[in-house]
């Protein structure tokens, strides 16, 4: 899988404000001082060497219980380049996660419909069928099934026209500002729609998975597609190897079409593999899957063809699919770090406050809000939710302070709960961070988000130290030439067991599986 592409240009501060010296703010407090002089030993590795590095600690508010206000407003402990503004990577899904907490609210919830604006004789609906989407990332195959018998259920037999995809409620603007061109056949880079289908309970929108099921050796390997559908076209150049040898199966959509390309060999006994691949329209591909599930509900669409188009002002609602609210979507999409969810909430929050499902709407709507969690408008820049794009540039103080200010919102607890918890081997629980930091002090007891592109890594979240106390942090590396992610656990592991001492300094870390630059999820491996 291709790695996102490293851009030439990156903030002059970041590279020299980075390697700054670390800085206690507690005077003569040796717990403080034991601090700083174990994060400058970390930081002082020479893979920091011409990067960029920003790293803060905070003590966070106390709080009364009943009214959430803070009772003290915490401290900082330990900031190196806490000012200068990084790429942040998926870190960025903090600041959208909020500010849809803060603009949506956790109990918000998508709606996906099916509208006639014809008039309906016995069992005949005279017209068009209209699917219309209002952005949920979680609609999968099964849903679209419950729609089409919920329409079966009104006693439509025969639909004269065609079914057509209405995803007028966002903007036909699809990929990110800065998003790589080559990325786009792969899950993580899939195209930001209204209407779309989810292929598993991770809820990949966008997507299909594609099965390869190997023959006998000489044959091409069977392709199976999850869902089924007509949107994609199969050019299957694979070929199945002698029993034992090894897969080199790769599945690549082209660049602007549906069309697959499956290469490589996969051996003959083996089992299927599976292998996520993005899809070009969305709503079409929504469309396909629904008028399939109409045929096996006894429903026929005679205009074989798929439409798109806006549902009428005047039309009857034939049926209606809701989906979870958004506290129980923060699950999948903050564990898993799910870009297209983070998209998807953007737009969202252009079309709820500005009535417009752009990007640039949706970043207007988190503006003010993120404004009053500690990010001050034109101190920090965004231009999509996921920090997929090279162009987003954030600082460890204003992680930090977000992390700080989100304590006092009601919303606290969902959006606590839906950060990966370091070595808890449930993927739903530890999600990016479920195979680091295992055994050791700092196991159950680090809530973060991670981040990573090529020569960009980061993890921000909450500590619980040995006293009991929570404490937050954000390290943000940039410009860095090798893997970074051991140094971020070796800072995690000095937060648990302060503040006892550098004791820390002795506990073997287990090192990051899989390649060192990217966290699970670019690999589809969480």
């Amino acid at each position: 899988m291709p790695r996102p592409r490293l851009l030439p240009v990156l903030c002059a501060a970041a590279l020299l404000g980075g390697l700054v010296t670390g800085s206690a703010a507690a005077g003569d407090d040796p717990s403080i001082q034991s601090l700083t002089t174990d994060l400058d030993q970390i930081l002082a590795d020479p893979r920091l060497a011409g990067a960029g590095a920003g790293v803060v600690v905070r003590s966070v508010p106390m709080l009364d219980p009943a009214s959430r206000s803070s009772v003290d407003s915490g401290q900082v402990l330990y900031r190196r380049g806490g000012a200068d503004r990084l790429q942040p990577a998926s870190n960025a899904k903090l600041l959208t996660s909020a500010a849809a907490l803060e603009v949506l609210g956790p109990d918000h919830r998508f709606t996906t419909s099916v509208l006639a604006d014809s008039s309906l004789r016995g069992s005949v609906l005279h017209g068009d069928l209209y699917l219309r989407g209002g952005g949920d990332p979680t609609t999968l195959a099964a849903d679209y099934e419950a729609l089409a018998q919920r329409v079966a259920d009104t006693g439509i037999r025969v639909v004269t026209g065609k079914v057509v995809a209405d995803d007028a409620a966002f903007d036909p603007v699809r990929l990110g500002v800065s998003w790589a061109w080559d990325d786009e056949p792969y899950y993580y880079s899939a195209q930001v729609g209204a209407l779309t289908v989810a292929p598993d309970t991770d809820y990949d929108a966008g997507t299909v998975i594609v099965r390869v099921r190997p023959g006998a050796a000489g044959q091409k390997p069977a392709i199976e597609l999850t869902p089924p559908t007509s949107v994609i076209t199969i050019d299957n150049r694979a070929t199945t190897g002698a029993p034992g040898s090894a897969s080199s199966i790769v599945v690549e959509r082209q660049h602007g079409n549906n069309t697959v390309v499956i290469t490589g060999s996969a051996p003959a006994n083996g089992n299927p593999s599976a292998h996520f691949s993005t899809v070009d329209d969305p709503a079409r591909y929504a469309a396909d899957v629904f008028r399939s599930a109409l045929t096996r509900r006894g429903v026929q669409v005679l205009d074989p063809k798929l439409g798109t188009g806006v549902t009428p002002a005047h039309f009857t609602e034939l049926a209606a699919h809701r989906s979870m609210p958004l506290s129980q979507l923060l699950v999948p999409f903050m564990k898993l770090s799910n870009n297209g969810h983070a998209e998807i909430l953007v737009k969202a929050m252009g079309k709820a406050v500005h009535g417009r499902g752009t990007w640039a709407d949706g970043i207007r709507a988190m503006t003010p809000k993120l404004a009053a969690l500690g990010l001050p408008a034109n101190a920090y820049r965004l231009v999509d939710g996921s920090g997929l794009s090279r162009m987003d540039m954030v600082s460890a103080d204003q992680l930090t302070a977000l992390l700080a200010a989100a304590r006092t919102r009601p919303w606290y607890p969902v959006w606590h709960h839906s950060l990966p918890v370091a070595g808890h081997p449930d993927r739903m629980v530890g999600g990016t961070l479920r195979t680091r930091l295992r055994g050791t002090p700092a196991e159950g007891r680090v809530r973060a988000k991670t981040g990573s592109l090529t020569a960009v890594s980061a993890l921000s979240g909450y500590v619980t130290g040995a006293d009991g106390k929570d404490l937050a942090f954000a390290v943000v590396t940039n410009n860095v030439l090798s893997g970074t992610k051991d140094l971020e656990d070796r800072i995690a592991l000095r937060l648990a067991v302060h503040p006892a001492g550098p004791a820390a300094r002795a506990i073997p870390l287990e090192a990051p599986a899989g390649d060192p630059w990217l966290e699970c999820s670019w690999r589809k491996a969480c």
